[in-house]
């Protein structure tokens, strides 16, 4: 299966822009508001995601973060886990030592008492010690049915740990580089899930940030060979986290492509078009969210795949 009916979610305790990812995730910015405002923003931003996600029919299991944990970022749990329908997880390395804290065994039981099988981990978090990092579907980009790991190398996801993945879990790796424009010059993107979304039978994709032509070539024949239909976004819609979604199963089989409101707003009304031939659109806004975290509706949510118990 490429897409599932079940998601895990974060709710976040202690949400802020993270001085330690900020460093590389060139998607944040400071808001000037109180901790408490934040707070109270993201989990208002949060729990109305979550109810557009529940009223389309989306399970969705929710584990409440804990202040004292100090994770910033727990609300982006797809970044440290992934679940398999082997019955397999991953469990990844993280380039933020806050982000570490964010593995929690609590959340795996969740996952667990909601009828989910866990078989079998595969742990990679000792790569920390070596400061070598791959951060999950942060990082990677799978493509489920025809056994393909899209990733765009940078700090956050190391071309060997990828190749270490693609070994263990049969999965062939789709490397290339993707950069977007800062102040007159090109930086490397933090994560490829927010240039490049792979539905069941299209992708949306900034094609423009993958600079060097032989790699943008490879990445297009993979998609075109799996008979993907193509959606390129600009780079100003990337940056609206056009890039960053998700499509997920609903209530009487429908799909959705889920966004942020932003992301929607950021679509020409051909792009919607042509995502509505595939998918229907689910948006939620997420701005306080974005701003700070510097990250959006797909890294919000970490899809189980996980067999039945």
């Amino acid at each position: 299966m490429q897409i599932t009916n079940a998601i895990l979610m974060v709710r976040p305790a202690a949400f802020r822009m993270n001085e330690q990812t900020s460093v590389n995730n060139l998607f944040q910015k400071e808001l000037d508001l109180e901790q408490a405002q934040i707070d109270k923003k993201a989990q208002a931003e949060f729990d109305t995601f979550v109810g557009v996600l529940r009223d389309a029919g989306v399970e969705v299991m929710v584990y409440q973060d804990k202040k004292e944990h100090d994770t910033p970022d727990s609300i982006f749990p797809n970044n440290w886990v992934s679940f398999h329908q082997s019955g397999s997880i991953a469990l990844y390395p993280m380039f933020a030592e806050n982000r570490r804290r964010e593995r929690n065994e609590e959340v795996l039981q969740l996952v667990e008492s909601s009828g989910f099988k866990i078989k079998n981990r595969v742990d990679y978090t000792k790569e920390e010690n070596n400061n070598v990092f791959l951060e999950g579907t942060g990082s990677l980009i799978l493509d489920r049915v025809h056994r393909k790991a899209y990733c765009s190398l940078s700090v956050r996801a190391d071309e060997k740990l990828l190749i270490k993945f693609c070994e263990d879990f049969k999965y062939t790796p789709v490397i290339f580089n993707s950069f977007q424009s800062v102040n007159d010059k090109r930086a490397v993107i933090y994560h490829t899930n927010v240039m490049m979304a792979l539905g069941d039978t299209f992708c949306v994709i900034c094609l423009d940030t993958i600079d060097d032509t032989s790699e943008r070539k490879n990445v297009i024949r993979h998609l075109e060979e799996d008979k993907k239909e193509i959606i390129e976004i600009s780079e100003a819609q990337m940056h609206q986290f056009a890039g960053n979604m998700l499509q997920v199963v609903g209530k009487d089989n429908k799909t959705f492509l889920v966004m942020s409101k932003a992301a929607r707003d950021s679509l020409t009304p051909a792009q919607v078009k042509t995502i509505e031939k595939h998918s229907n659109i689910l948006s939620s806004d997420l701005n306080t969210i974005e701003v700070l975290g510097g990250g959006s509706a797909r890294c919000m949510m970490a899809e189980v795949f996980l067999p039945k118990q």
